[in-house]
């Protein structure tokens, strides 16, 4: 690694960029109109005692306009140490630089200055112990109890926290890295791993298909690996690798399930790391190496569907990606499109459909709790943080209006076009408006007059759900309703309900359906027949604490504050602090479970939590 001179800062004027030369995507700075960054190399040190990754970053540019004199780069509480240029056939020189002033969402745009332009610049760096897109890990906060551990969250706009770049999905780059790490470690990257590197402390990746910002993945720490199928494996500690590799079986099978409906798996491998439990989301589909929660980990395959997701990511989203966060549907609701074929392909029509009932009952349910402008598939959300880009309508209702498209034209006639809406954007990032010039003369012109390019539209800009939405009808789930009801009037004592064969999806239906509150003598019978205080399944036991909470059943607040501790999953923990706080009694447990859980959770679970206990003190 060569030395950098002296810095050369340059005054903030004079490395202004002309409003109207502005990205066009609102949550990045980066100068794209002017540049691209084409391959991203990384050269790091992981140093967990300072908690920071530490080295360079050279970009590989290419320049859209010949005139332009600046490079104007994403960062987020990055410490800049210097910065070169190359450029053709000539040696690398020192260049100046300034930070903007830091802005709470977008972090501080880095501004480099050429006196021409250069094919690539290089970086040095390091990170914050706070960066947000970075979880450190303690030992004691791990499984196995013996070393710390790492790991990285970009989506959406958290990669600059980690690496100067242009943070956005309308650019996407190859990349290399060279990572050093204390031996006994391994370093995996979204990129091609070896299931047989040497545990020595200096790994090297390749990956060699462009990929946006988000994308960039990293994890560091005490990792074993089982492969399971000629192109895929499970990474996770060792105490976590064996139950991981049995529940992940199926990938191979949900690989070949995927490639006959919508074309070649175009990654090499599909590999999956699970995660400890902090890990902030149920799965990210970083690309060749997805990362996962333990609390899919339930022993019967029953929550995988999750794998079928960020796998169905390899098509929608990884493949053909949103050129800006407010048009995630294009990522989420196509993939959960996606991923319930998969579901019914591999496991079958009826979980397929009880899935969906329940994803679609969900969405009903938070029509009313959610302005009418944030119900559209594209909103406007240009000046908040992007993060909040992932609803469950970019998820549910995108998923929805593709489901209509299949009902309308037929699935054979759907899939044909699906499969050509992949090949044609493969590795692009697009807009809504460019879906639907596609969509047009490929699939509703083709066939007239089963659904016009209008009827579109009012799924996409209108809020809510059109009044013919088709929902699928479940014979297990109406058998349960039943059930309820009869409990509920006093009819059927709990433990006569028929509840012992019972899946995950049917227990999370008769839980969703119960009503705000309950009594807690309810609760308290219920309990004494299924246990649900402590249950391990973690979206059994979410749904049982939510009522718990509303009817104020205090005998499961051990077990639930033990729940939160354990479970940084912002899906399963933070619906719980946000039920807790409101009322005082309960805002006051909240903030001493969160006291002690803080130190394990990930900065966007910290965030949100945190959010909502404030709003609550506030008022």
């Amino acid at each position: 690694m060569s030395t950098f001179p002296r810095l050369l800062v340059l005054p903030l004027l004079l490395l202004a960029v002309d409003a109207a030369a502005a990205t066009a995507d609102p949550h990045s700075y980066a100068n794209t109109e002017a540049v691209a960054v084409r391959k991203v190399s990384l050269d790091l040190d992981v140093d967990f005692d300072k908690r920071e990754l530490a080295g360079t970053a050279e970009l590989s540019l290419d320049w859209h306009d010949p005139a332009a004199r600046t490079l104007v780069l994403d960062t987020r509480d990055l410490t800049i140490e210097g910065v070169e240029a190359k450029a053709v056939g000539g040696p690398a020189r020192v260049l100046g630089f300034a930070l903007d002033k830091r802005d709470p969402i977008l972090g501080s745009a880095l501004r480099i200055r050429l006196d021409q332009p250069a094919v690539s610049v290089r970086i040095k760096y390091h990170s914050a112990p706070q960066a947000s897109g970075l979880q450190w890990m303690t030992p004691a906060q791990t499984a196995g109890k013996q070393h710390p551990f790492m790991f990285s969250q970009s989506e959406s706009i958290h990669a600059r926290s980690w690496v100067p770049l242009q943070d956005t999905p309308s650019v996407r780059f190859t990349y290399t890295a060279r990572v050093r790490a204390p031996k006994a470690l391994r370093v995996v990257m979204s990129a091609d791993n070896d299931v047989e590197h040497a545990l020595d402390g200096d790994f090297r990746f390749t990956m060699d298909k462009p990929i946006p910002s988000y994308l960039l993945a990293i994890a560091v720490g005490d990792i074993a690996v089982r492969e399971t199928g000629p192109r895929s494996a499970v990474y996770a500690e060792p105490s976590v690798v064996e139950s991981a590799a049995k529940e992940f079986a199926d990938t191979e099978k949900m690989i070949e399930t995927t490639e006959k409906l919508y074309g070649p798996y175009r990654w090499g491998r599909y590999d999956i790391l699970v995660l400890p439990p902090s890990f902030p989301f149920g799965g990210m589909e970083n690309p060749r190496l997805t990362f996962a929660t333990p609390t899919v980990l339930v022993g019967d395959k029953s929550l995988v569907s999750l794998v079928a997701h960020e796998l169905a990511h390899s098509w929608s989203g990884n493949l053909v990606t949103n050129a800006a966060w407010k048009h995630m549907w294009l990522n989420e609701g196509f993939t959960t499109y996606v991923e319930n074929r998969i579901v019914e392909a591999v496991y079958g029509k009826a979980q397929a459909d009880e899935e969906f009932i329940l994803a679609a009952d969900e969405l009903r349910g938070e029509l009313a709790e959610t302005p009418a402008p944030d119900q559209r598939l594209v909103p406007d959300f240009d000046a908040r943080d992007a993060d909040e880009a992932g609803s469950d309508f970019a998820y549910t209702k995108g998923a929805w209006l593709l489901r209509t498209l299949e009902a309308k034209f037929g699935r054979d006639a759907f899939d044909a076009y699906l499969r050509g809406y992949f090949d044609h954007f493969a590795f692009r990032s697009i807009t809504t408006e460019q879906m639907l010039a596609y969509l047009e003369p490929n699939l509703l012109a083709k066939y007239p007059g089963k659904m016009s390019l209008a009827e579109v539209k009012a799924w996409i800009e209108q809020p809510g759900i059109p009044a013919d939405a088709g929902v699928p009808t479940s014979e297990r789930f109406a058998s349960i309703a039943r059930q309820r009801d009869e409990w509920l009037a006093g009819t059927r004592k709990a433990a006569d309900l028929d509840a012992k064969g019972w899946n995950t999806q049917e227990w999370m239906y008769f839980l969703d359906g119960l009503p705000k509150p309950l009594k807690v003598a309810q609760l308290a019978e219920f309990d004494a027949a299924w246990h649900l205080t402590g249950a391990p399944n973690a979206e059994i036991a979410r749904r049982w604490y939510l009522a718990a909470i509303r009817a104020d059943y205090r005998p499961a607040r051990e077990q639930m504050a033990a729940y939160m501790t354990r479970i940084g999953r912002r899906y399963l923990v933070l619906p719980l602090y946000e039920e807790l706080a409101k009322t005082p009694d309960g805002l006051a447990f909240a903030r001493g479970v969160y006291a002690k859980a803080k130190p394990g959770y990930h900065p966007l679970t910290q965030a949100g939590i945190e959010k909502a206990l404030a709003k609550k003190k506030k008022g």
